[in-house]
């Protein structure tokens, strides 16, 4: 039996759907079960694909979302693997941000695969990004890794302080327990955004290649 709570849910997940003008809500397929969302259907683009992803989140109550969409390109914008891994090349290159020559591109059916070693989460996230203007890719793996720069005292100490400056309440509900290069956040917060926030804090720490992000979001205390 579904729940009230999933129906009233999945109505505004559909509102937040058809309220966003960069892809067609139309051929996007919503249920929801306890809170989690499941998205099925097809997109034109890997960037709709993101963007309703996004959409998604943003509305209050969705606890995770399981992402089935398909990209179905348009004529348009089909290309061969050696023009897609070309274009991202190109993408990869032209932003300083990025260490292109420490990242290997391979492409497959418009599958993107990024492997290689970079220094900061950030870098890995705008290689990342860098693909969402290629033309022709479907799907995107980004396996590039974090090469380790700090101690896990030193970690753990930049994230709990990253935390306080943006949030004092939210920093008090917080824990951070390091091990290595993994870092584990529990607690509570009051909605997806901050704990999507406090999550990107524990990414922005040197030498960080993994965030297991166990908080709970608690609507009820905001």
């Amino acid at each position: 039996m579904v729940k009230r709570d999933d129906i009233e849910l999945r109505r505004k997940v559909l509102e937040e759907l058809d309220w966003d003008p960069s892809f067609d809500a139309a051929a996007i397929g919503v249920t929801v079960k306890d809170g989690i969302v499941t998205l099925s259907g097809f997109v034109k683009s890997y960037p709709e694909k993101r963007n309703a992803e996004s959409a998604v989140r943003r509305v209050a109550g969705v606890r995770a979302v399981a992402e089935d969409l398909t990209v179905k390109l348009s004529d348009e914008t089909v290309r061969t693997d050696a023009d897609v891994a070309k274009a991202i090349l190109v993408a990869l290159g032209s932003n300083i941000s990025i260490p292109a020559d420490r990242i290997q591109v391979t492409v497959e059916d418009g599958w993107v695969t990024l492997d290689g070693e970079v220094e900061w989460q950030f870098q890995k996230n705008t290689a990342e990004n860098a693909m969402k203007y290629v033309r022709g890719v479907r799907a995107l793996n980004n396996r590039i890794k974090i090469k380790p720069r700090a101690s896990t005292t030193e970690v753990k100490s930049k994230i709990q302080a990253a935390l306080a400056r943006r949030a004092q309440a939210e920093a008090n509900r917080i824990t951070v327990e390091a091990a290595g290069e993994k870092i584990v956040l529990r607690g509570t917060v009051h909605s997806w955004a901050e704990k999507e926030a406090v999550e990107s804090a524990a990414w922005s720490a040197p030498g960080v290649s993994r965030v297991e992000n166990d908080l709970s979001v608690s609507y009820a205390e905001a």
